[in-house]
């Protein structure tokens, strides 16, 4: 079975769980998907191995880096219709403050389709979506 038949079994179900589950990096970072009220939404659960900063402790730029992009990956497969998986053009990314080692929730908006590229915009927080600890704004190739 292949990925993509995965992503319709996935959506057929209404269960975006299922995509996460066969990707073994999210598995590594201990990624999960979810949908709420506002939509789909990514949460990596606090781990020590996540952690960059031991004195503080906080967690790694690399681990947020990475959830601001599965998250923005993630909705792009969830809500659009793509016939390949959305490959990464750049992204940029703001660190605002330090991300302790606790769950950590993204969410994202395309504000951009277009034929062949989406723009897409994440925020990653902790306890308060208010108070965001990293931002990003990204372009993806979907042809």
């Amino acid at each position: 079975m292949t990925f993509e038949d995965h992503i319709a079994e996935a959506k057929a179900a209404g269960d975006p769980a299922r995509l996460a589950e066969k990707v073994p990096f999210a598995g590594f970072l201990g990624l999960s998907l979810g949908l709420d009220g506002e939509g789909l939404f990514c949460k990596v659960a606090g781990d020590e191995k996540l952690v960059g900063n031991p004195t503080l402790p906080a967690l790694h730029g690399g681990v947020l880096g990475s959830l601001l992009e599965c998250a923005a990956i993630f909705l792009l497969i969830w809500e659009i219709e793509t016939p390949t998986i959305p490959k990464t053009i750049n992204m940029s990314i703001d660190y605002l403050r330090s991300g302790r080692p606790v769950d950590t929730f993204a969410r994202g908006v395309v504000t951009k389709q277009g034929r062949r590229v989406a723009n897409v915009r994440v925020e990653a927080w902790q306890e308060d979506a208010r108070s965001p600890i990293a931002a990003a704004h990204g372009h993806f190739l979907l042809a």
